[in-house]
């Protein structure tokens, strides 16, 4: 029996169900070498088109773990330290301001106790949400500037939004709480600020040419609009039906905005040299991108109790702490996993996943494109299904 065939059944199981994804892709590779390469299902049904290494996927927030690499790559130059205060890069946020209630629930605006400090934004610790997933005075005012149906507007690139976003009110005093939100596209904004180059820019130059991720960026360029796997959309009946994402309007030619928390597209085969490079020290291919030490920084958790407490609210991070723009495992019992512990990656929206493990020197990529994500379901039984078959 090949080490990996109870990984490729599972895969079958995902798609044979009709009740998963249409289609989905999984690489696994350890110390360079790819160890299982499967592609199973169609990147379009309606169509027959097969999912293959050429199909391109929109990794939604697991273009947070390449944000906070290239942002980390800076900090390892120099050029920052994780307790300044962002203000000092970007001074538009030299006076923020946040909402507080009344005894009796009204809201007022107050300035902020304390500065955002670098490390907050990276720990998900500032108190700007996710505008389309609250109702919150904050959320309301961010959902207003961020329209993604108006890909050219005064807001329509990053610098130009993300000063906008300092002149709202946050939901809390930074470094307060733990809530998933803006906080890694002032990551990206940071980048921009030190470098001098678009958050793309710096991306293409510092990780994507060098690694060889020719299939990956924000921009359709030569056939990747053609190659993008369809995402499907499941109804409350189980009904499956294909949908065009809102957010695909920012891969057009003509968008200005490149997300520091989502908006990249990558194929498996580009991602897993991403995530090979951080299982290996920081080096893939002869490049060395960013130091060993460096990663452990990033894969150390950074929450309290408190905070820890409002990140495992989720049943799928039980067991995982939060580091600089990545889960981290903290606890395998918890957890329920049989990975390492210090195993670290991120997830998208529409069911991306990655797993990086820089003891085993192994790294996972799994890709699939559905709303909801379902990842609990997949993603976990992925995990368990390759960490069996070292």
């Amino acid at each position: 029996m090949s080490r990996f065939e109870h990984l490729d059944k599972l895969l079958a199981r995902f798609v044979d169900s009709g009740t998963g994804p249409a289609g989905c892709a999984c690489l696994v590779a350890q110390h360079g070498k790819i160890l299982y390469e499967g592609y199973h299902g169609y990147a379009n049904l309606e169509a027959r088109t097969l999912i293959t290494p050429d199909t391109v996927y929109r990794l939604y927030s697991m273009t947070k773990v390449i944000i906070c690499t290239a942002a980390l790559m800076l900090y390892e130059r120099g050029h920052f330290l994780l307790h300044d205060p962002l203000h000092a890069y970007i001074p538009e946020f030299k006076d923020a301001l946040v909402y507080r209630q009344t005894p009796e629930g009204e809201y007022y605006v107050d300035r902020a106790n304390k500065p955002i400090l670098i490390k907050d934004a990276f720990t998900m610790s500032v108190g700007y949400p996710l505008p389309f997933w609250r109702d919150t005075p904050t959320a309301r005012e961010l959902a207003k500037l961020m329209d993604p149906t108006q890909s050219t507007g005064d807001n329509a690139d990053l610098s130009s939004l993300i000063k906008a976003v300092a002149k709202v009110p946050m939901e809390f005093d930074p470094g307060e709480h733990w809530m998933y939100g803006l906080g890694h596209d002032l990551v990206a904004a940071l980048i921009e600020a030190i470098s001098g180059k678009t958050v793309g820019e710096f991306l293409k130059d510092e990780i994507f040419e060098p690694l060889g991720m020719n299939d990956t960026g924000y921009r359709y360029r030569g056939n990747i609009a053609e190659r993008m796997a369809t995402v499907y959309e499941f109804g409350e009946d189980g009904s499956r039906k294909a949908t065009i994402p809102t957010f695909d309007i920012l891969h057009r030619p003509d968008a200005k905005f490149e997300g520091g928390g989502f908006g990249l597209y990558s194929t498996a085969s580009d991602y897993l040299k991403f995530a090979q490079m951080l299982a290996n020290g920081g080096e893939y291919a002869g490049q060395k991108l960013i130091g060993r030490k460096t990663i452990d920084l990033m894969r150390t958790n950074y929450l309290d109790e408190a905070k820890l407490k409002q990140y495992r609210s989720s049943p799928y991070h039980a067991g995982y702490g939060y580091g600089l723009g990545v889960r981290t495992l903290m606890d395998k019992a918890t957890a329920g996993s049989n990975s390492s512990i210090g195993e670290f990656g991120w997830s998208g929206m529409a069911g991306t996943w990655t797993s990086i493990d820089p003891s085993e020197g192994l790294s996972i990529v799994y890709m699939h494109q559905t709303f909801p994500h379902m990842e609990e379901y997949y993603h976990l039984r992925v995990r368990a299904a390759v960490y069996g078959s070292l």
